[in-house]
């Protein structure tokens, strides 16, 4: 017996609703009717959210104040143009005055202008694996963070690279003049950064049966900075890598005009219990950050916040711009339907 061919295996689909494409599916009619009031709620929608956030950034209260040549911050202004004389310490004092209360938290920040951390070449110039407190990388730095790895002596720099070495270093303390005369403004320097950052981000190195200072053993300070980086603060958690004063500075800034936290108003006692009052204040700067190689400026900010944020305009004019765009389209298009398509067949909602 001839053996039975078998004809060529069939390529049709199943036939099934959905390989077949009969499953139900809606098409919306989009009429005049129909589309006219949806972008009239829209455009209202927006208008009102814009107009909202417009009011809640209004309330918030802000001080700008820029030190870099103001009150007696000429002279180490002057002073900081000579590279020879980095290593000496140089303070000044700046005046302002409050005239409406700051209420609630109030927020310290350090701003400074035309400095680029966006760059690429800066951004990489820095190891992450060492401030994870690995030991491996701690005394091996890696090569992205050239020049900045090693010092003249061959001895590896902790932490390496030019984000870490350029580190804003000046710092501020508040005063208050009033009825009572000049009280100290408090502020507290922890809990200023992510909490990702302080907790699992940066870490240093295992200090079992050994002191910081030992842990870091054969690593030198970056060229810039006036002492070690176990060496910051006298708080073992906040010492090292773990520093928020360094860890706040590693998370660079988009552009090139910007501000970092710096401290935020301790409201424990009177009269810094419901803010900053009205009265007269100085700000003593240690003055220490040159900027006078990237021509920029340096400032500080002092703000209250709300649920939205700091003072950001971007997105309540882009919801009034927005709606509004959307309103005249809306209104527009009403017209051409009323003269043109109203008893249209192609246009009738």
């Amino acid at each position: 017996m001839n053996p039975v061919k078998e004809g060529p295996i069939s390529r049709r689909p199943d036939n099934s609703a959905f390989k077949q494409q009969r499953l139900p599916a809606w098409t919306p009619m989009l009429t005049a009717r129909s589309v006219l009031p949806f972008l009239y709620f829209t455009a209202l929608i927006c208008l009102l959210l814009g107009i909202w956030l417009i009011l809640t950034v209004q309330t918030i209260q802000e001080i700008k104040l820029d030190y870099t040549e103001a009150g007696t911050c000429d002279k180490c202004f002057a002073k900081r143009k000579d590279v020879s004389l980095a290593g000496e310490s140089c303070s000044c004092t700046v005046t302002f005055a409050i005239e409406k209360m700051f209420k609630g938290d109030v927020f310290v920040y350090y701003g400074l202008k035309n400095f680029h951390q966006n760059l690429r070449r800066y951004m990489d110039s820095r190891d992450d694996t060492q401030t994870a407190g690995r030991k491996k990388n701690l005394k091996n730095p890696s090569s992205y963070c050239k020049p900045f790895v090693r010092d003249q002596h061959g001895s590896p720099i902790a932490p390496c690279g030019a984000v870490a070495n350029s580190i804003f270093n000046d710092s501020f303390s508040l005063t208050h003049y009033g009825s009572r005369g000049p009280v100290p403004v408090t502020l507290l320097r922890r809990g200023i950064t992510w909490y990702t950052d302080k907790n699992i981000k940066y870490r240093n190195p295992n200090t079992e049966n050994m002191t910081l200072a030992q842990a870091f053993n054969g690593t030198v300070q970056p060229l810039y900075w006036q002492r070690p980086v176990y060496e910051f603060d006298a708080d073992p958690t906040n010492n090292g890598f773990i520093n928020e004063d360094l860890i706040v500075w590693m998370r660079e800034a988009a552009f090139p005009n910007f501000k970092k936290l710096y401290g935020v108003l301790h409201r424990s006692r009177n009269p810094f219990k419901n803010g900053l009052p009205v009265g007269n204040y100085s700000i003593h700067i240690n003055y220490n950050f040159p900027v006078q190689p990237f021509q920029g400026r340096k400032e500080v900010v002092l703000t209250t916040l709300t649920w939205f944020g700091g003072p950001n305009y971007f997105l309540p004019i882009a919801y009034l711009v927005t709606g509004s765009v959307v309103l005249l389209m809306a209104v527009a298009l009403t017209a051409i339907w009323w003269k043109f398509g109203k008893n249209g067949k192609n246009m009738e909602g």
